[in-house]
């Protein structure tokens, strides 16, 4: 990863004393609630589409197929609200590869229609599903059985390799929808439900060991998410790590922020995609949900700056905020931050509107599409003035040294075409 380093001077002296001291101190709490409430609702999601999977590996249907794939849907959408706190609190960085990495080498899992080993990844068409024995950095691997040990422990970026991505959202995102073959235009992946069919109804071999490893995988998903909400809980490490100090803490929710709109969302998410015209650069590439990830990863930014996170139940979680605490400090600086983050929100809202009326986002990103660049590039100016309010906030809150996740496609395009 690429960082931009911003070094920020202090300006806008902020009130000391206690009661300054207090209100930061509230304000940690209310985005340690907020990662409480929206990992336990990845994790109730998570569960649910645990069940689907079960439904499907049992009785196998065009029916139960597409539920799978709706419960994975929904489970996208509290999860990418999560995101914002991936930057700035090593825990979650440290474990979100578990369940959120991307792109994979899908032939690791798979058989695939395109891609395979490479000279950067010499197990890119490994396919363990259809491979019950196999030599990895020399050993000799039992898959006879596919279990999640298997899977975290053995094929999780197998050989140190980061494109060998064997579990979480992706994997199973895969698992259900295969490969997306139209590259720029309509349509998602179309993996057949007669892939987990039982008897000669299988198609394309292992139906048995696909089904294996895709409840390894949901299970895997929902240990994960337990251990995440048990983080950000009462005694939870996260929680205790981000509200030890408060300026420290302060600085993470910015870092976050910053962070996921700048290099991570605008530049790697959406501009580098552009700059290729590369559908394999979008997050969630076999369902064509990236317009989804996308607004709920801009939502989860504003949520955690208001103070405030609606659940899956509708219930809302709210308290003490980051944006009271900058207002407090300079109204002006607050209040224009909180314009950009509806402006970005506007934009993310404008390609999700788009690609739920058939313009989905892999169609955006192919070469000449002047309207597709045009959306996504709305997101990104939005993203990139919005993390210059981010760094106003950082002065005015007198936090010190910031540092923000950045992008080649951002700073320093040449490179990208090296």
């Amino acid at each position: 990863m690429y960082r931009l380093a911003l070094t920020l001077t202090a300006a806008g002296a902020c009130a000391a004393g206690s009661a300054m001291a207090q209100d930061r101190a509230a304000a940690l709490t209310t985005y340690a609630d907020i990662a409480e409430a929206a990992y336990a609702d990845s994790l109730s999601t998570a569960e649910r589409l645990k069940e689907a999977i079960a439904t499907l590996v049992e009785t196998p249907s065009p029916q139960a197929l597409q539920a799978a794939k709706e419960a994975w849907l929904q489970s996208r959408v509290p999860y990418q609200q999560t995101e914002v706190y991936r930057f700035g609190n090593p825990i979650v960085d440290d474990w979100e590869g578990k369940v959120n990495a991307w792109p994979l080498d899908e032939g690791l899992i798979d058989y695939v229609a395109f891609g395979g080993a490479t000279d950067e990844n010499a197990y890119g068409d490994l396919n363990v599903i259809a491979t019950p024995t196999f030599t990895l950095s020399g050993q000799e691997v039992d898959a006879s059985v596919i279990t999640p040990a298997l899977l975290e422990d053995t094929l999780q970026e197998a050989d140190a390799n980061e494109a060998n991505v064997a579990t979480g959202y992706h994997a199973i995102e895969f698992l259900l929808w295969g490969q997306d073959l139209n590259g720029t235009g309509p349509g998602a992946g179309q993996r057949p439900w007669t892939d987990y069919a039982q008897g000669e109804a299988c198609t394309n071999g292992n139906c048995d060991r696909r089904a294996e490893y895709l409840e390894a995988a949901a299970d895997l998903l929902v240990l994960d998410l337990q251990d995440m909400v048990a983080a950000w809980g009462a005694d939870g490490e996260a929680r205790k790590a981000v509200t030890a100090d408060t300026d420290a803490g302060l600085r993470a929710i910015l870092t976050g922020m910053g962070s996921l709109a700048y290099g991570e969302l605008a530049g790697q998410r959406m501009k580098l995609g552009l700059m290729l015209n590369d559908p394999e650069e979008e997050h969630d590439c076999f369902s064509d949900n990236t317009h989804n990830a996308a607004f709920y990863d801009g939502l989860g930014i504003r949520n955690v700056y208001l103070g405030s996170y609606t659940r899956v139940d509708g219930t809302v979680v709210e308290g003490p905020s980051l944006s009271e605490l900058v207002a407090a400090a300079d109204p002006e600086v607050d209040a224009l931050l909180r314009a950009d983050l509806d402006a970005t929100m506007e934009a993310l809202r404008r390609i999700k509107t788009a690609a739920e009326a058939g313009f989905s986002w892999d169609m955006m990103l192919a070469r000449g599409s002047d309207a597709g660049e045009a959306l996504i590039m709305g997101g990104v100016d939005a993203l990139v003035k919005q993390t210059r309010g981010v760094e106003r906030a950082v002065r005015v809150l007198d936090l010190g040294d910031v540092t923000l996740e950045g992008s080649d496609s951002l700073d320093n395009a040449a490179a990208v075409f090296e």
